[in-house]
């Protein structure tokens, strides 16, 4: 169950943290993974380690921001490939703070990245996936699309509209053989959180990661291999029946929150 064989996908943001997860997993389960990031060394490292452990993958320094870079790598990959088969929009920044301290420039920057950079790359694959006769396009979105959380006031926006834009192509492309699907992870163990308390709590990193830890009704934070293998389902041929939906991995979070 659960094979990638004979299908190309795309991972953006998958230098580390849970796009790393995603593309290690989907190399392995037969996927032919194409990793994109900014993040050259930590990306390059990671395509090694796929191949070194005889599977299938190639980094590219690409900005998902820049439509025309992006329009000419999908096609690149597409040509060589034959196929494009799964897209996992997964890049993203993040900003803390309330409207009256988010500024114009963060506010910016997080929505490009989020929102217009998951544009570019779905914009990008479906004229290609079309060709195919079909494929699946996965999008990260978060909690933060369909609750509030204090101080995210920019990256909660960015993610409200990528779950609307997850919609919005799911519906469109169903006469296409396009599968659409979110996930919304709660807070995950990541190189990110850790550069957080870093910043914010110098001194107090252990501390606080255990108090952020418990914020999650299950007591700890989501790893990456966890929600990586959501991911595979999503885009496995057995989840063929499930398009238009957004998937909660939160540890209970928006459910079972005291």
């Amino acid at each position: 169950m659960f094979t990638l064989e004979n299908k190309t996908a795309v991972i953006t943001g998958a230098a580390k943290g849970i796009g790393q997860a995603i593309a290690r997993l989907f190399s392995r389960q037969g996927a032919d993974v194409h990793i994109l990031d900014l993040d050259d060394e930590n990306g390059q490292r990671t395509a090694n380690e796929i191949v070194s452990a005889g599977y299938s993958a190639r980094f590219h320094s690409a900005n998902v921001a820049n439509q025309r870079e992006i329009f000419d790598l999908f096609t690149q990959i597409f040509n060589e490939n034959k196929r494009f088969n799964i897209l996992v929009n997964n890049a993203g920044v993040a900003a803390i703070g309330k409207l009256d301290e988010t500024t114009e420039e963060d506010f910016d920057r997080v929505m490009t990245v989020n929102v217009k950079g998951c544009y570019n790359c779905a914009l990008a694959a479906v004229s290609l996936m079309k060709q195919n006769g079909g494929g699946v396009i996965l999008n990260m979105a978060s909690i933060v699309s369909t609750m509030g959380i204090a101080d995210r006031f920019a990256y909660s926006t960015s993610k409200g509209a990528v779950l609307s834009m997850t919609y919005s192509i799911a519906r469109d492309y169903l006469d296409e053989n396009i599968r659409c699907n979110a996930i919304s992870p709660a807070r995950v163990h990541t190189p990110f959180v850790d550069g957080y308390l870093k910043q914010h709590y110098p001194g107090r990193e252990k501390e606080m990661f255990e108090v952020l830890s418990k914020t999650q009704p299950i007591g700890r934070m989501g790893q990456p291999d966890e929600i990586a293998a959501l991911a595979l389902y999503l885009c496995s041929d057995e989840a063929g029946f499930i398009t238009g939906s957004n998937f909660p991995i939160d540890g209970g979070f928006t459910t079972l929150k005291k």
